[in-house]
């Protein structure tokens, strides 16, 4: 029994290695913020609740846009400030091919009416889309 616990233990380990880069939004149309974290559910409640003082609480950024999931936390903090450099254009166009590919990330956007698009296309609940 006791040869267990090691092997237990190395699996949550391997398992908490990772780490997760994220979008979050403020608004639609609204600042975009870019973080990284090995645990996206603690960060994401930290971001909501405003416990920690910066920019995401100075500037109200709570709705999580997008997140891609690492094998290892180095590798997540180079894509992070990889993308913290980009233009706003291409972080949206990014958000937008997740939500494309079928990843919703707010409840309003599954229950809302298709809508057109300023160029005629149908995009569902276009305007719940925080980008």
């Amino acid at each position: 029994m006791a040869g267990l616990v090691p092997a237990i233990h190395a699996l949550h380990h391997a398992r908490m290695a990772g780490g997760y880069v994220y979008i979050l939004a403020s608004k639609p149309n609204g600042v975009l913020y870019v973080g990284v974290t090995n645990d996206l559910v603690r960060r994401l409640h930290e971001h909501r609740s405003g416990v920690v003082p910066g920019f995401t609480r100075q500037y109200g950024i709570k709705r999580l846009v997008y997140f891609e999931r690492y094998d290892t936390i180095e590798t997540a903090i180079q894509r992070e400030h990889n993308m913290k450099h980009w233009p706003r254009t291409w972080k949206v166009r990014l958000i937008l091919a997740k939500i494309r590919n079928g990843m919703i990330f707010t409840k309003r956007l599954s229950e809302r009416r298709p809508s057109k698009d300023v160029d005629g296309r149908a995009c569902p609940g276009h305007d719940e889309i925080y980008v």
